[in-house]
């Protein structure tokens, strides 16, 4: 009965996510009709009509629960599945010395990206969201952390918003600096692999110069997002204090719920998705995921994302958004071209012609 009624105070909320998800593959699909590729991703398309939403019309008391919901547990839910993505296989393809290089240019690029926007004045979950989302995969890492260090809607919405805007600019101007800085199509490839947000806004920067630059930097992005799983592990380990900051007050304990002394329960250093994540992760490579069902995992995990973003979105204030723009723009340049001068020094360093 229970779980009936919470089923029935979600609804409205959720269903309202739902609608707008459903404009925003809608959109996306209009843009690859019109363009012969989707500027905007779906995701990114969600938490502007969400926003849009919210600014001409405030929801009623009813749609709250089901909008933060949709928030909150649509969006582990989705992180779980992105579990099914990794494999062990995949980064043992890579080789060593590549694969060392790709995780020591994004240990550098999340530490420089965070200190970038902590001068810069940036909350550090703020700072956080944009190092990671820099750093990473763009929006997918961006939404994958929100959860673990308690980023509020208008943190996630405005990460994501510039990032996606400065992410279609890199796709564009990329290429430029094949002739300008004389890269080899391999070196190229590294360039835009570790660079570039998104595996398909990686195709669309490397199709124009070579299909070795294609074949590469679709390896090097592919690694890079596997770097995806242990920075999130690392930031629910170390970032309790945030999400603290963020929680409700604790309802009261009673003598039989109190932990004995000296006891640790784990959901507090890591939250359950994170451990459902690196479980299932565990499965892919250990060959126990059905290759059916990879594709259809990875495609619930994109919708439930866009669901969730939605429901940022409509969660978010525009005004704050609007306000934090200006210092979260320069934070998020500034991370953009550190990260493009480690990659460079990662190819002179590894030699590669």
């Amino acid at each position: 009965m229970r779980v009936l009624n919470d089923a029935k105070r979600v609804l409205p909320g959720l269903g309202l996510c739902v609608a707008v998800t459903a404009a925003a593959i809608s959109f996306e699909a209009v843009e690859a009709h019109l363009f012969g590729r989707a500027w905007l991703e779906a995701l990114v398309l969600a938490i502007l009509l969400g926003s849009a939403i919210r600014t001409v019309w405030t929801p009623s008391q009813r749609f709250f629960p089901g909008i933060a919901f949709g928030a909150k547990t649509v969006l582990e839910i989705a992180v779980v599945l992105l579990g099914a993505s990794l494999s062990l296989a995949t980064i043992l393809a890579a080789g060593p010395g590549l694969l060392f290089g790709i995780a020591g240019v994004v240990v550098v690029a999340i530490l420089s990206s965070y200190g970038i926007g902590r001068a810069l004045g940036l909350h550090p979950r703020m700072a956080i969201l944009v190092a990671c989302g820099n750093s990473i995969c763009g929006n997918s890492a961006i939404a994958a952390t929100a959860p673990v260090i308690g980023a509020d809607g208008e943190d996630v919405a405005a990460s994501i918003a510039f990032t996606a805007v400065l992410g279609v600019l890199v796709v564009l101007g990329l290429p430029l600096l094949v002739p300008l800085l004389g890269l080899s199509p391999m070196q190229y490839g590294v360039l835009a692999g570790l660079t570039v947000y998104a595996v398909p806004q990686v195709l669309a920067a490397t199709g124009p110069v070579a299909m070795l630059s294609v074949q590469v930097g679709t390896l090097v992005k592919l690694v890079r997002v596997l770097m995806l799983g242990p920075v999130v592990l690392a930031l629910s380990l170390g970032a309790s204090r945030l999400r603290e900051e963020t929680d409700e007050a604790a309802p009261a304990v009673t003598a039989g719920d109190r932990p004995t002394r000296g006891s640790l329960a784990i959901h507090r250093l890591v939250p359950w998705f994170i451990l459902a994540f690196l479980a299932l992760a565990g499965l892919r490579s250990a060959g126990m995921i059905p290759q059916l069902a990879l594709a259809p995992m990875a495609e619930t995990a994109n919708v439930l994302t866009v669901v969730s973003m939605a429901a940022l979105g409509l969660g978010v204030d525009v005004r704050s958004v609007a306000k934090a723009g200006a210092r979260v723009t320069l934070a998020v340049v500034a991370s953009l071209l550190a990260l493009g001068a480690v990659s460079l020094g990662l190819i002179r360093v590894l030699g590669l012609a």
